[in-house]
């Protein structure tokens, strides 16, 4: 498995695999022929049904100079090698010197076809939840010790910089009204949830208040562009750091304990993007909202120091329960049905902590098997309920398109 640092980037919104993964591709193929005098890029797939909406045609054009065509192909993606495919050419003289195809996998990572020593090296030797689970406990290390052996120290400097990257985002995403760009005339509501208090106010309705404020929050501040963290991406960015900002204000955990509830909700969100998918294009939003439920599940064991079975329930049960959720962005926009369904997460990585805290010896699915039938499923899935913005909500909800 690769390193945390290629799960967890800090970038612009609104989408990883949609903008940051375009821009990426965009700025390699630019290095690779400086000479040329002008470039087209040809969108395919879930990149074609959906960029205007996630920004993919400025994404790319900013990388360019404006010195590119952007062109919106077939959004069929029989024959395609990935759901999220770009074709790039290279002019000069008024011939082409170079085409290239690049495919957008999920949270800002790229795949150059015909380039396989470009990939990122791996770092981790143990590919399963349940190897490494066996080490950990072999070796008598928690799951945070288990990233360290193989990140290095160093690591701790790094997400100490996402844990920082995260909460900015809560702070600016709270403190800006207003309606966000797309048509949809969607109003932010971050700061509206977090300032409704009432005197009898009970302790359960405050902590799905505060929770949905700081999801909304980071939520919003991605779909107007703001700099967010990839958790594992962009449209799934304010579940992780909306339980983790809660409970550091609750618990009056520090940032060191922060910082290894990331590292275990990091290796959780590893796994899936090595053995399945965290791409909402290829395996709908169950890749990307029950990834990031799962992350934030596994976190939160990490913060009240539970075993590593109870953080595997926890993790399966946060992913399980998102089987066959579908990704039918409206109008193509990381707004409806995405922002809501940050907070509605984020609550059930807290209900799924409470669980294990109570039933992970009853246990019947391992994470690895979850993960597994995600995958399956997704490929299984429509590809109009894969980020095409051609079923569900996308079809029938038309206001502002």
């Amino acid at each position: 498995m690769k390193s945390l640092r290629y799960l967890y980037k800090i970038g612009r919104g609104p989408s990883s695999s949609h903008t940051m993964g375009p821009d990426k591709a965009a700025r390699y193929f630019k290095v690779a022929y400086p000479d040329a005098e002008s470039y087209k890029v040809i969108l395919y797939g879930s990149l074609s049904g959906t960029g205007k909406g996630h920004k993919t045609d400025e994404a790319i054009l900013d990388a360019f100079d404006g010195e590119a065509e952007v062109v919106f192909g077939p959004v069929e993606t029989e024959g395609l090698p990935h759901e999220n495919t770009m074709e790039f050419f290279a002019y000069k003289n008024g011939k082409e010197i170079a085409r290239q195809r690049i495919m957008s996998v999920g949270g800002g990572q790229i795949v150059v076809e015909g380039r396989p020593e470009l990939d990122e090296e791996d770092i981790y030797p143990l590919r399963t939840f349940g190897q490494i689970a066996e080490y950990c406990n072999t070796h008598n290390i928690r799951l945070w010790e288990y990233v360290e052996k193989y990140e290095g120290e160093e690591i701790w400097d790094y997400l100490h910089e996402i844990w920082k990257t995260m909460k900015s985002a809560i702070h600016q995403g709270l403190s800006t009204r207003g309606v966000l760009d797309g048509g949809l005339g969607v109003e932010r509501k971050a700061q509206y949830l977090y300032n409704q208090t009432h005197i009898d106010e009970s302790d359960i309705t405050r902590e799905n208040r505060l929770v949905c404020a700081y999801a909304f929050a980071v939520s919003e501040h991605n779909a107007g562009g703001g700099v967010i963290v990839t958790a594992p991406t962009c449209g799934a960015c304010a579940v992780l750091p909306s339980v983790l900002k809660y409970m550091q204000d609750k618990k009056g955990f520090s940032d060191e304990q922060i910082c290894r509830a990331l590292a275990v909700g990091g290796l959780v969100g590893n796994l899936v993007k090595t053995n399945a998918s965290i791409s909402g294009a290829e395996c709908g939003c169950q890749a990307e909202i029950g990834t990031a439920c799962s992350m934030a599940a596994a976190a939160l064991c990490e913060l009240f120091r539970m075993g590593i079975g109870q953080i595997e329930y926890a993790a399966e049960v946060a992913m399980e329960h998102m089987l066959g959720l579908t990704c039918d962005p409206v109008c193509g926009l990381v707004q409806i049905p995405c922002i809501e369904r940050n907070a509605v997460a984020a609550m059930r990585a807290i209900n799924a902590l409470s669980l294990a805290n109570f039933l992970s010896t009853t246990r019947k699915i391992s994470f690895d098997t979850v993960v597994e039938t995600m995958y399956q499923t997704g490929k299984d899935l429509n590809a109009m309920y894969r980020e095409t913005a051609q079923g569900g909500l996308a079809a029938t909800f038309h206001q502002g398109c």
